[in-house]
């Protein structure tokens, strides 16, 4: 469908309905207008204070036994 033919289409419509398509299309440029954040707001996290702090556990050095470990455990239940 091209440019044209959207237009066409939305000038079919009563007017009440092209009000409709109009507030539509302000909805939806405002939800992804919202949901693009500035660059300076992206969240680094290899900046966060929380990365690192299971370093030193043993229990934790092959992570896939592990949950392989705590799965078997929490399944049996």
């Amino acid at each position: 469908m091209t440019h044209e033919d959207i237009l066409r289409e939305i000038l079919s419509l009563p007017l009440k309905g092209q009000r409709q398509v109009i507030d539509f299309i302000a909805f939806i440029r405002q939800r992804y207008h919202q949901s693009q954040l500035p660059e300076s707001n992206i969240f680094d996290v290899c900046k966060e204070n929380f990365i690192g702090i299971w370093q030193d556990r043993n229990d934790l050095k092959d992570s896939t036994d592990w949950i392989r470990r705590a799965r078997e455990t929490e399944w049996r239940k």
